[in-house]
């Protein structure tokens, strides 16, 4: 991944925004890693990656709680329980 210093990006923006076109691009300030920057594209492909990740292991965690039992009741007595 190509990087720039925080002050490069800042005053070559233009620049910076086109090559995170082609590819992600690193932001370093004082030597570490503080920020990358995506094309839109990019950044939605993730949104959607990982919201369909939430939901398999929603949807999975739904299923194992049904295989141990665990009914809407039982829940609600649980969330309820202030012990």
């Amino acid at each position: 991944m190509q990087t720039f210093t925080a002050n490069e990006a800042k005053t070559r923006f233009g620049e910076f925004l086109d090559r995170a076109q082609r590819a992600p691009v690193g932001v370093l300030k004082h030597d570490r890693m503080v920020g990358v920057m995506v094309s839109v594209q990019d950044f939605e492909a993730m949104r959607a990656f990982y919201a369909d990740r939430l939901l398999r292991t929603m949807d999975e965690a739904a299923v194992a709680a049904e295989r141990a039992g665990l009914t809407p009741e039982t829940l609600a007595k649980l969330l309820a329980d202030e012990s």
